[in-house]
């Protein structure tokens, strides 16, 4: 029954919602940017020979203010382009507690490697739940931020995202839009695509129990078993979601979002907003599973995609202890 229960914890980190009808399945089926701070150095390094080398003329004194203006006018270009960092607000003990598949996690991923803020993981076992006993929150993820517990996936984005920026954080009309319709409607896409047949069920399962935290025999019975009871139950979900061709639906929404973009860069116009962070973060899990390969070959996000991957550049995970 554990077993059975875990199960079920796994589907829902691939997004779907686990309900009466869907347990009662599973228990029949188991019986960077590339922009660098090289042009700033390189202003700061010359300014001062040329100041040393410039007569003291009116027109020297008006050329080094020139150069001058332009070295601060590199300054504020380069640092524009740069990574975004939390100055004002930097946790220094973040674990995020998770399944390595679930688009949720992926979503909060997704906000901590964009901001280069460093966390730990912790992979929680879905049929024990060990590593999350000392929280009466069951779900993931949680994520743990110099000691003070925090769920829910948007919330922890919100709460973090505040705190980062306190003296300019507002309400974006389009950004919430945008990141409702990624909870609400693109997580409930994924299920029936990934689990589409029964090769593409084992596909995602072999993910799954290959990186999440299960035991030897517990990931030989969870592929297997969890391959054929997500497969049944993703037929259940076509119909929750009035789904008719899953791979349709899938292309639908890629296309939705970049209209979404408006032909800019990103939906936060010349850098990544909350909005992208989301869509990225949940689409990320299947990027490099049959489902993921056919919508960016068959859609236009792929483009938008590549330039994610580069914004956000590499993961700011470390190793729990």
């Amino acid at each position: 029954m554990r077993l059975i229960k875990g199960l079920a914890a796994v589907g829902r980190a691939a997004g779907f919602d686990s309900s009466a009808a869907h347990r009662g399945l599973l228990r029949a089926a188991v019986c960077s940017t590339e922009y660098t701070s090289e042009p700033l150095r390189f202003c700061q390094k010359l300014r001062g020979p040329l100041e040393l080398l410039a007569p003291p003329t009116p027109q020297a004194v008006a050329g080094t203010r020139f150069f001058a203006a332009a070295a601060s006018s590199a300054t504020q270009e380069v640092r524009r382009r740069e990574p975004p960092q939390a100055e004002k607000y930097y946790p220094s003990d973040v674990v995020l507690y998770q399944y390595e598949a679930c688009p949720f996690c992926n979503k909060v991923k997704a906000f901590l490697d964009y901001y280069k803020i460093p966390y730990k993981v912790v992979e929680v076992n879905p049929i024990s739940k060990k590593e999350i006993k000392w929280s009466d929150y069951k779900k993931v993820p949680i994520l743990k931020v110099d000691g003070k517990q925090m769920v829910d996936s948007s919330a922890i984005i919100d709460e973090l995202f505040q705190k980062m920026h306190p003296d300019n954080f507002a309400e974006d009309e389009e950004e919430n839009k945008w990141r409702g319709w990624v909870d609400n409607h693109l997580v409930h896409v994924l299920s029936p695509n990934i689990y589409r047949t029964p090769s593409e069920a084992l596909e995602s399962f072999d993910y799954i129990t290959n990186h999440g935290n299960f035991s030897f025999t517990e990931r030989l019975i969870a592929k297997y078993t969890g391959a054929l009871a997500m497969y049944m139950v993703s037929k259940k979900l076509k119909k929750r979601h009035n789904i008719i061709d899953e791979r349709g639906s899938l292309y639908e929404a890629a296309e939705t979002w970049v209209n979404a973009l408006k032909n800019r860069p990103y939906c936060g116009g010349v850098k990544p907003n909350l909005a992208d962070l989301a869509v990225f973060g949940v689409l990320r899990p299947i990027r490099n599973l049959k489902s993921g390969k056919d919508m960016v070959e068959n859609t236009r996000i792929g483009e938008w995609y590549g330039r994610m991957e580069r914004a956000v550049g590499d993961s700011a995970r470390a190793v729990a202890e």
